[in-house]
């Protein structure tokens, strides 16, 4: 007698199958849709009110199935299409049902600023649920691939003699289209294609020089560059240095991580330390992460009462500088923000004895950097590499979103806050109690 189960793949059921007999109870798809489900989605909801037939679908599936496609690195419409097939979590959040990938990437676009009030929701639910102590808190940031390639982008200078080589080679074509009889032309070429190949490449550099004129205007207005760096004097018009990326133009090219320069967004995280939960997702077109302090605490400072006020703010060297300091005294909260690098393997009398006393009247930069030069102060501050760092090496790294799909900068903020809400799931979905 074999001691093997039948292979029968024709088995009939005795009664209708139901998909969610096939997850376990505690499974994360279940979880992430018990979560979106529990939210007020209200203003989601309203916007679908009185605009053409009825929606097909709820706007909990397409963000349910969203959350959990990031949560597991499908982040592709298509891919989440195809899934609501493949897998049985996916075809669970969907109801059994294959949502178009064209309405979930639509959805996605349309609703990415709607989706900074579900990620604040969801912070809501995780205190009332006790999962978390919103007390002291990590700000860090980290680049994340632009949908764009580095070589795609224009500086002013090679614009200006493209366009005129461009020029140059259209009144050569021209010449050639006058010719009676053709003779000149060489075969295989079409004129009136190649003329036209050029026309359309001149108005792309003429619309690229626009949009660098118009940034060094504003830079010039403003008195300092866009791109993050110190400001130095604006001069008046574009230099030849300026860049503009053709593919995606809110992007930059920035120094990443092992050296040298891509097309990335700079993405920003206050973390709390405690659970590991993000409190605030920002992405800034700046590398320099100095400027990102006043405008992270002004949102921390714009959360629901109990997530607003943090003790202290934990931030690497590359975020100090006095005025940023005076910022978080001003706000209340108590800065921690290394002064420069520290040594990889300092004495031992700098590790254990405690700092001198302050002078009279000390200044916020002086109170922070004693503070810092304490055992409690040391210990404090070492939370920082074990708090937002793992989270970004989470998301990067197990999830794998290193690049975002989306283009323009509101619509990657979006993208960056539905990343941080598909590791509040994970997270959560850990903290909760089994």
């Amino acid at each position: 007698m074999s001691k093997f189960h039948l292979i029968d793949r024709d088995i009939d059921f005795l009664l209708p199958p139901s998909v969610q007999e096939w997850l376990p109870a505690g499974h994360l798809a279940r979880y992430g849709v018990e979560v979106v489900e529990s939210l007020d989605l209200g203003d989601l909801e309203r916007a679908y009110a009185g605009k053409g037939s009825t929606a097909y679908h709820h706007p909990a599936l397409f963000l349910s199935l969203l959350i959990y496609g990031y949560a597991t690195g499908c982040y592709s419409s298509r891919k989440i299409e195809q899934a609501t097939y493949d897998s049985l979590a996916f075809r669970d959040i969907a109801c059994n049902r294959h949502p178009d990938h064209d309405t979930l990437a639509t959805f996605r676009k349309r609703f990415g600023k709607a989706f900074e009030a579900v990620f604040v929701a969801v912070l809501q639910v995780a205190r009332e649920n006790l999962f978390s102590r919103f007390g002291r808190v990590s700000l860090d940031g980290t680049k994340i691939h632009a949908n764009a390639s580095r070589h795609s982008a224009l500086s002013y200078g090679h614009a200006e003699s493209l366009e005129a080589q461009l020029q140059a080679e259209v009144q050569e074509l021209l010449v050639l289209a006058a010719a009676a009889d053709g003779a000149h032309v060489p075969d295989g070429m079409s004129v009136p294609a190649e003329l036209q190949r050029r026309e359309d490449s001149l108005a792309a550099i003429a619309e690229a020089k626009g949009k660098l004129a118009a940034r060094a205007a504003k830079a010039a207005a403003s008195g300092k560059n866009p791109g993050g760096q110190a400001p130095k004097p604006p001069e008046p018009g574009p230099r030849a240095t300026d860049q503009i990326n053709l593919t995606d133009e809110a992007s930059r090219i920035m120094v990443v991580a092992g050296g040298g320069f891509e097309q990335c967004d700079n993405a920003q995280a206050i973390v709390a330390t405690e659970t590991l939960l993000v409190l605030v997702p920002q992405v800034t077109q700046a590398a320099n992460d100095q400027q990102q302090v006043v405008p992270m605490v002004e949102k921390l400072q714009a959360l629901p009462e109990g997530l607003n006020q943090p003790e202290p703010l934990l931030a690497d060297a590359g975020y100090f500088s006095a005025a940023n300091v005076d910022a978080c005294a001003a706000a209340g909260i108590a800065p921690l923000m290394a002064v420069k690098r520290d040594e990889h393997h300092p004495p031992v009398s700098a590790r254990c004895n405690e700092p001198p006393e302050l002078p009279a009247n000390p200044t916020p930069v002086q109170r922070m950097t004693r503070r810092l030069q304490t055992g409690a102060g040391r210990a404090a501050y070492a939370l920082r590499k074990r708090t937002v760092e793992p989270v970004f090496g989470i998301i990067k790294s197990v999830m794998g979103f290193r690049q975002f799909l989306t283009r323009g900068l509101d619509n990657v903020q979006g993208e960056w806050t539905l990343a941080c809400l598909a590791w509040h799931l994970k997270r959560m979905a850990v903290l909760r109690p089994q």
